[in-house]
């Protein structure tokens, strides 16, 4: 995600909003309403975005194949950096978002769940016809509870916390089917963070850590600017008490449930484009148009011109649009399906 991207969403705010018949047809079936209502809330523009929402457009997107591979190899196991201090029942939220997404949790999450929502990922395949994996583990967690590289970040050092990890977890160097995924504590600050971006991936250079490792970063941005980085969580401080309210997160976590989706794109993106040279639209791989850019923003049918699309609402108040195992709920963005060539989600409805 880079930030010549934001400008341009401005620009198709309008225009999803007329496409939304398309991703309604995404997949039908039927949703588990119980003691769960749907209503699409209309929001304040999010202050930063680097959404497209070419909901339902074919003919705007040319995201191709650039022959690179995909991480195809299964399981593909995550490798946790906790960077700085971090509660068990944040870790345990987000741990048990990624474990939602095999389909060995499906048995436990009724739909539409984090398992169905994956399957639109692992559509994407290399020049070999491999798909994306369907299975994700958590195959090993490090915890950097000393701030080894300090209270801020640069993109640079990013990858010295990953290096740290590496020698002292100590983490194998997982080439073929690794993720390594930086999370930093909401006291943690990180170059372009709330300015440009809420996470990014890329890849490690040898001369930094020894290895190209595929690796991303997300912030938790509880504390900084949530109204950037966990809307629709939080909506932007303008809007006083003249507008509409932010939505009541599932997990009581402004901070962490603004995360997960966070997580969720960079999770589709790393898996589907690892080394910058596999799916992606646009001419130039240092500044890619993935599939989660495409669908930012959008989280049900319906979606656009300041609607967040279809979603559910529990007997708390809380909003979500996927389920998860343990009884848990999340709202996750749609991502581009390679399909329908729209963006796709199992929550969508007729």
């Amino acid at each position: 995600m880079s930030l010549h991207h934001f400008l341009f969403s401005i620009l198709m705010l309008t225009f999803s909003a007329t496409s939304s018949a398309a991703a309604a047809a995404v997949k039908k079936q039927t949703l588990n309403t119980q003691e769960a209502e749907f209503f699409n809330p209309k929001l304040p523009p999010r202050t930063l975005s680097s959404s497209k929402k070419f909901e339902g457009s074919s003919n705007l997107v040319d995201l191709r194949y650039h022959m690179g591979p995909v991480l195809s190899s299964s399981p593909i196991n995550i490798y946790l950096i906790w960077y700085g201090r971090w509660s068990e029942s944040q870790k345990l939220i987000i741990k048990d978002f990624i474990t939602s997404i095999s389909p060995s949790a499906a048995a436990s999450s009724p739909s539409p769940s984090v398992s169905e929502w994956w399957k639109t990922v692992s559509l994407y395949t290399d020049q070999t016809g491999a798909n994306v994996s369907r299975t994700l583990v958590v195959a090993k967690e490090h915890s950097d509870t000393r701030y080894s590289h300090g209270y801020h970040l640069t993109r640079l050092s990013v990858q010295q916390v990953i290096a740290t990890a590496v020698k002292a977890a100590p983490f194998p160097v997982d080439h073929r089917n690794g993720i390594y995924l930086i999370l930093t504590a909401h006291d943690v600050t990180v170059q372009d963070f709330c300015r440009a971006v809420c996470g990014f991936h890329y890849f490690t250079f040898p001369s930094m850590v020894g290895y190209t490792l595929p690796y991303a970063w997300i912030g938790n941005s509880g504390k900084q600017c949530p109204e950037v980085c966990a809307y629709p969580f939080a909506v932007p401080g303008y809007m006083g008490g003249g507008g509409p309210g932010a939505l009541v997160p599932p997990n009581g976590d402004v901070g962490l449930d603004g995360m997960i989706s966070v997580i969720a794109h960079e999770l589709a993106e790393l898996s589907t484009n690892p080394l910058v040279n596999a799916w992606y639209a646009g001419e130039d791989p240092t500044a890619p148009t993935e599939i989660g850019d495409l669908c930012e923003g959008l989280y049900g049918t319906g979606g656009g011109g300041g609607y967040i699309g279809q979603v559910m609402r529990d007997g708390k108040g809380r909003t979500y649009n996927v389920n998860g195992s343990k009884g848990r709920k999340f709202l996750v963005q749609w991502v581009w399906s390679p399909t329908i060539k729209a963006c796709a989600g199992p929550n969508a409805i007729d």
